[in-house]
């Protein structure tokens, strides 16, 4: 279900959702007090959650790990290769704040594929690539990142369409063959817009790709591919608070540049013909114009 090299608190963000409130204490208080766990018992953990000890092991397996000594082991080491010191004191203020926040998604990113699998990653690509017709479709905050991965796409010379409304998505997606795919974007995979869009697509046996922060949902279940993305939030909490999509947004733009690689040669082309119109759509620039203005007042 994970790759080896996923994190702990990565693979706990992946399934959260599926948890039972017993196991989702232990896997909140495992993020919250992370330092702490790794020196604790498993039964230390148990009275701390104020659940049973096998509730500790059934949430480590839920995990992916075998029991809580891997589980200790992995969370160890993620911490060993984190930061060493304490965030940086930007100071007060909004920019001091906004420092401080970029420093948080910063350090997230590095995790960002850690849930991916290689090849359902590459099928992904071939299929985004190879497909007669494409829809990207998203609704809520997801909706933006869709949009950008449609127009890098179409800049790349694969055709990609993107469709704002909830009821036209399901029209577009109801006309999709075998031969076509839709990239549904979803953090939650819990949207009842999207999965109607899924379930439409599916319906016409096109290939149903979701982009998505949990392993194991409602979309999930419907999709052909999943793509698990795990969320700048290091805590189900901070996502919830902070609701961040720069990790969508910068695999979105890997996964064009992806796509735009395995079309080869056509997609270099596309590429010179995508700048050559915004070439001829720029002005000059301020400053371009020094010592021309007598001419330009004539």
């Amino acid at each position: 279900m994970f790759s080896p090299s996923a994190p702990p608190t990565a693979r706990i963000a992946a399934v959260l959702n599926t948890l039972q409130p017993a196991e989702r204490r232990v896997a909140e208080l495992i993020v919250e007090s992370a330092e702490a766990v790794v020196e604790w018992t498993a039964q230390e953990l148990a009275d701390r959650a104020g659940v049973g000890r096998a509730t500790v092991v059934r949430a480590c397996q839920s995990f992916g790990y075998r029991g809580y000594p891997q589980l200790r082991v992995a969370l160890a080491a993620e911490l060993g290769s984190g930061p060493t010191e304490a965030g940086t004191d930007h100071g007060p203020g909004a920019l001091g704040r906004m420092r401080g926040e970029i420093d948080r998604v910063a350090a997230s990113l590095p995790a960002l594929a850690s849930l991916l699998d290689a090849q359902t990653v590459t099928e992904a690509v071939r299929l985004a690539a190879s497909a007669r017709r494409l829809l990207v479709l998203a609704n809520g905050l997801s909706s933006p990142i869709a949009s950008d991965l449609a127009m890098r796409l179409t800049a790349s010379g694969r055709a990609a369409e993107f469709i704002a409304d909830a009821i036209a998505q399901q029209i577009a997606a109801r006309h999709l063959t075998p031969d076509d795919v839709c990239l549904i974007v979803s953090a939650s995979g819990a949207n009842e817009a999207s999965l109607r869009v899924a379930t439409a697509a599916a319906r016409g046996g096109a290939t149903v790709i979701a982009l998505t922060s949990f392993a194991s949902s409602a979309l999930t279940e419907a999709a052909t591919l999943s793509l698990v993305i795990a969320p700048t939030g290091v805590s189900f909490r901070d996502e919830l608070e902070h609701t961040s999509r720069v990790a969508y947004l910068v695999f979105a733009e890997v996964f064009a540049a992806a796509v735009m690689t395995e079309r080869g040669a056509d997609a270099v082309q596309a590429r010179a013909h995508a700048l050559e119109v915004v070439s001829d759509n720029l002005g000059e620039g301020e400053g371009e114009g020094e010592g021309e203005g007598e001419d330009a007042g004539e």
